[in-house]
């Protein structure tokens, strides 16, 4: 499903269908027209363990291994919100963002409709992102504290953040399928970011099961019984040479949770502080 009218990107202009095609001058987009698509569960798996960083964010945004989950995408990007009618929409899977060799990592959950599935980058152009990288601006993390367009000039210092499911989901609910689905992809990103990781923090509870499953997967120690999430909850994982790695919890920065008192910017400084 593509709309027939290019439009021009916020930033730098141009003439994009939505969605975008790969290799059409997008900010930051990885992939080109020769980048392999995944279209199965097994062309995910295959693609993501033979990736370098930069094959690894381009394969990913050409995914359309979850049917339910590219029509979806594709159809948000044609219908649009109201303000954002005069605007392309990415409406492709959302990559990592931030330096690979990071030391922490961030895991939160799929891109919103509106947002990132718009934009292109993870938590950029909602509220969710607002109070996201005004926190790690406040902590000195990212350069700025907005987050509005790929290309808008931000950039993260020793941070890198990465979703456990890299589509837009009706109703922010991907399935179980859905998830087990793009697990490979969050597996491949945590191998490249495995040498250099000191922390985990994950935004939600679907960000925290999705963790401990990759961290298992590759051989890492995990406490017994099982770390349950929380906000502020804390753990202490083993990497396979034997570093300590801090898994640590965060209520989402979802509007449901920021706009009824559940998560104060206070408690999310408190959180990322003690990375």
């Amino acid at each position: 499903m593509l709309e027939s009218t290019p439009l021009p990107h916020p930033v730098v202009g141009g003439s994009f269908t939505s969605p975008v095609a790969p290799g059409t001058g997008w900010p930051d987009d990885p992939a080109d027209a020769t980048t392999p698509i995944a279209t199965a569960a097994a062309d995910v798996e295959r693609l993501a363990v033979t990736a370098n960083p930069a094959e690894l964010a381009a394969r990913i945004t050409t995914c359309r291994a979850c049917p339910r989950l590219v029509a979806w995408r594709e159809e948000v990007a044609v219908a649009k919100r109201a303000a954002f009618r005069d605007e392309p929409y990415w409406g492709r899977p959302v990559p990592g963002f931030g330096p690979v060799d990071a030391s922490i990592l961030i895991v939160g959950l799929a891109p919103a409709a509106h947002g990132a599935n718009r934009t292109g980058r993870n938590f950029t152009g909602d509220r969710s992102g607002d109070w996201l990288y005004r926190a790690l601006h406040r902590a000195g993390y990212a350069n700025q504290p907005q987050a509005w367009a790929a290309g808008d000039g931000l950039e993260l210092r020793d941070v890198r953040i990465v979703a456990p499911v890299r589509c837009a989901p009706p109703q922010n609910k991907p399935t179980a399928d859905e998830r087990t689905t793009c697990a490979p992809w969050l597996d491949a990103d945590l191998a490249l970011s495995a040498p250099h990781v000191r922390s985990i923090l994950c935004l939600g509870s679907i960000g925290w099961a999705a963790t401990l499953a990759s961290v298992r997967h590759a051989g890492w120690q995990v406490p017994r019984p099982s770390p349950r999430f929380g906000h502020g909850a804390r753990a202490a994982l083993r990497t396979p040479e034997g570093r300590e790695v801090t898994l640590a919890g965060s209520y989402h920065v979802s509007q449901q949770n920021t706009f009824t008192g559940r998560l104060t910017e206070a408690m999310l400084d408190e959180v990322i502080g003690s990375l």
